[in-house]
Order: structure tokens, then C-alpha cells, then sequence
């Protein structure tokens, strides 16, 4: 299913892989794993890495959406050795401009105090192992959150379209994301990370009429 914005083409290729097409023919992926993957379109100007988990850092998934002369932005804690494209590196906290498109590395981690940890008690996602992502592209902020709870320092962030995880367990849940599609005063929600597996199975139907509660205009794409 593919979803407009302005002057951006956005599809949910599966789990937390997105593809984003400008309307000049620009073409950014975000987090792109194999397995989830229909084909190899090889058309890929810009692909976004955010942490180097197997379900988002997965060199056959870049193999399979970059073209000939893409440029892979990942977080700099990632190794990235047994790529053969160029690598441009964002750190914590950091920002960059590639191919035209404003890039900033948000924060992203599970709270050690929050629900999301594993039997001993250590989250899935400790801080600086992740980034979020709040990209400038043709004028449009698009907020990827990646897998990360709700944080004090996501509060000043606004954007035009906000990706967030809903699927819980190894991330914020529905109602957390619901909440914080309002706090970023989003246009457009697009929610990813659910329902490929039983761990992150979650009711969709239920996040739509959380956010349009909000008055957000929200596409399970």
C-alpha cells in the first residue's frame, strides 16, 4: 500500500522497513531486511540504517533495494565492514546532510526501568545502541522512531509524518505510540513493527481510533 504526503510516496515494504519516494524521483529506504522483502528493485538513492539488529541492519536487504550509486547512512555504533557501497556514518546525537535530505540521530532505547527488558532484567535496546531518525526531505520532517520507547528527550520533537513502532514487547506499545503521535503533533501517522511475529501482534484497528481520537489523520500502511 503506498501513502501520500505532499510531495513524498511512502510504503511499508514489511515489519519496519519503509521505502520513500520524493516526486522529483529521489528514492530513500529506511531499515530494508530480506526478509521481508517482495522482490530486488536495486532503485535505492539512500538507504537508512538504524541500529544493527538482524531485522534492520541486513546487508542482503541493502543489497536488494540500493542502486549502483547509493549511499548507505548508518549509525555510526553499527558496523558496517561487509558492505561494498559507500557509507556515510551519523553519531549519537548528530546530524547530516546526504543527497539532499536533513538528517539528525535521535535517541532510542528501552527504559531500564520500563517494561520492555529481558529476564534479567536489561532491555532490549540499551541506550546508544539505537537511533531514531527526524529527516528533512523536500521539506517534509518524517520522524522514524525505530525501536525505542517513549523518552524525555523525544518531548520537543514535532514532525510531519511519524513512524513509530505499536507491536510492544521489544518496543513502545499501541497506547504509548497513540500518545505520542500527539506529542509530536504529527499530520500523518504510519505505524510499523507489528504483527510479523506473535511477540509484537497487536490491534491495529484499535491504534487508528486511538490516534484519530487525536485528530491525526493515521494509515496502516
Amino acid at each position: 500500500m503506498h501513502v501520500e504526503y505532499d510531495a513524498l510516496t511512502f510504503e511499508r515494504l514489511g515489519h519496519a522497513s519503509v521505502r520513500i519516494e520524493t516526486d522529483d524521483g529521489l528514492v530513500v529506504y529506511i531499515d530494508p531486511w530480506s526478509d521481508v522483502l517482495a522482490d530486488d528493485p536495486q532503485d535505492g538513492d539512500v538507504v537508512f540504517v538504524t541500529h544493527d539488529d538482524v531485522d534492520h541492519y541486513d546487508p542482503a536487504g541493502i543489497a536488494a533495494v540500493a542502486g549502483p550509486e547509493a549511499t548507505v547512512v548508518a549509525y555510526e555504533a553499527i558496523d558496517t565492514s561487509d558492505l561494498n557501497l559507500e557509507v556515510t556514518t551519523v553519531p549519537y546525537g548528530g546530524s547530516r546532510t546526504v543527497r539532499g535530505i536533513g538528517v539528525e540521530a535521535v535517541p532510542a532505547y528501552n527504559r531500564t526501568d520500563g517494561p520492555h527488558v529481558d529476564e534479567d532484567g536489561d532491555p532490549f535496546h540499551a541506550e546508544r545502541e539505537v537511533v531514531g531518525l527526524l529527516l528533512d526531505i523536500s521539506g517534509t520532517a518524517v520522524y522514524f522512531t525505530s525501536d525505542t520507547d517513549v523518552l524525555p528527550e523525544h518531548a520537543s520533537i514535532r514532525a510531519d509524518v511519524f513512524i513509530p513502532p505499536i507491536g510492544g514487547h521489544f518496543t513502545m506499545d499501541r497506547h504509548a505510540a497513540a500518545d505520542f503521535a500527539d506529542s509530536v503533533e504529527a499530520d500523518l501517522v504510519l505505524p510499523v513493527h507489528y504483527d510479523t511475529f506473535e511477540a509484537i501482534e497487536t490491534d491495529v484497528e484499535a491504534f487508528v481510533d486511538d490516534v484519530e481520537a487525536h485528530g491525526i489523520t493515521v494509515e496502516p500502511f
